[in-house]
């Protein structure tokens, strides 16, 4: 999957996402979508490096103990 059909993924889940709310108005929309894309990528890049922190925030382009304490924050690890 390229980057811009990642990006179109996400469209179409905002375009769902508003249409669901009925004209309500969103609040607090940055941190639902950096927490709901977040976890999932964390998860998906912790199982693919084996658990290995050093390399996951490598790959992410993160400092370790920024890693380390993004995996707290969504309970990934304790």
């Amino acid at each position: 999957m390229s980057k811009k059909q990642i990006e179109e993924c996400i469209r179409q889940s905002l375009d769902a996402y508003f249409k669901d709310l009925g004209g309500i108005e969103p609040d607090g929309m940055y941190d639902m979508m950096i927490d709901v894309v977040e976890k999932p990528l964390l998860e998906s890049v912790m199982q693919r490096a084996e658990h290995n922190q050093s390399k996951a925030a490598q790959w992410l382009g993160l400092n370790r103990n920024t890693l380390r304490k993004k995996l707290l924050e969504h309970r990934l690890i304790k």
